[in-house]
């Protein structure tokens, strides 16, 4: 069974998340919550429709894209629950799944070229929290949150 991926980003996002869906295509399931072009779109509206619809269960993992990868993760984070990484590296790619369970890849379309994009986001996809400490710090992420929901 593929794993079901959503996808989203902003105007300034859209020329890789085409890409990127080509590559994702025959390998996973996938969502696109928009935008569908490279006219102005807010960053912030698929960022939180992307981070609901994981949160919902709709989807295992995701992906945004806007110019820095910056914005868009500071948006989905403010759902309760998300842990979006903002990506700039294949290190930070792999391991912010293995250490870190994010369930959503940032990425910036003006600061990570297309091929360097699809294999970050394969790491990202192919990775799973490796336990231990790492799922002891998880948890304490989830204390902070708790307790500022209050």
């Amino acid at each position: 069974m593929k794993m079901n991926i959503a996808i989203g980003n902003d105007h300034a996002g859209y020329a890789l998340k085409v890409k990127l869906m080509e590559m994702l295509k025959d390998e996973y399931d996938f969502t696109d919550y928009g935008c569908y072009s490279a006219e102005r779109f807010d960053y912030p509206d698929s960022a939180e429709a992307v981070a609901n619809a994981i949160m919902e269960g709709k989807h295992e993992r995701g992906i945004l894209i806007c110019g820095s990868g910056i914005g868009i993760s500071i948006a989905a984070n403010k759902v309760p629950g998300i842990r979006a990484a903002a990506c700039q590296s294949y290190f930070a790619a792999k391991y912010c799944r293995l250490h870190n369970d994010a369930q959503i890849i940032c990425l910036g379309e003006r600061i990570t070229g297309p091929g360097e994009a699809c294999e970050m986001v394969k790491a990202f996809l192919g990775g799973e929290l490796e336990g231990g400490r790492h799922a002891g710090r998880i948890e304490k992420i989830h204390a902070i949150e708790k307790k500022h929901s209050k």
